[in-house]
């Protein structure tokens, strides 16, 4: 199993808290799929307005998990391929397909996506995710990001 933790996560997004929404890597495998985590705990700050005394893990969220994830798998793909980074790389949302929430994340849950690329086209990604709790779907959306390399 090839496991990425938090400072090697810090190392490739750019995002900073509260914006990191991914814990830990389980498991990659380069040009093809992941499998990451999110802790969802009381103390984020999201929960404070959403909603008061039933907290929800607002969806958009849960779909940013699931886009730092497929960041993280393209980011490991173009190391294996020897290009080399100089951090100033980024990627962004460019589409988002087919999402459907099922149930709802609540404080307690852990969150664990799964991305697997299904197609690459210059600087264009596209990926098929899908995020459960306990082994149970509470989202999925096929995902497209954009590559915007160092200038």
């Amino acid at each position: 199993m090839k496991k990425v933790e938090i400072n090697e996560i810090l190392n490739y997004l750019p995002h900073r808290y509260p914006f990191v929404l991914i814990d830990r890597v389980l498991d990659y495998t380069v040009d093809d799929c992941i499998t990451a985590i999110k802790n969802v705990t009381i103390n984020e700050l999201f929960f404070a307005g959403h909603f008061p005394n039933n907290p929800v893990m607002p969806g958009v969220l849960i779909l940013e998990s699931m886009a730092q994830t497929m960041g993280i798998l393209v980011f490991k793909t173009m190391e294996s391929k020897g290009v080399k980074r100089t951090g100033r790389e980024i990627f962004y949302f460019a589409g988002i397909d087919k999402v459907r929430f099922k149930q709802p994340v609540i404080p307690g849950d852990q969150l664990v996506m799964n991305v697997k690329i299904t197609r690459q086209k210059g600087g264009i990604i596209k990926a098929s995710a899908v995020a459960t709790v306990c082994e149970t779907v509470v989202c999925s959306a096929d995902l497209m990001i954009a590559y915007k390399g160092a200038e």
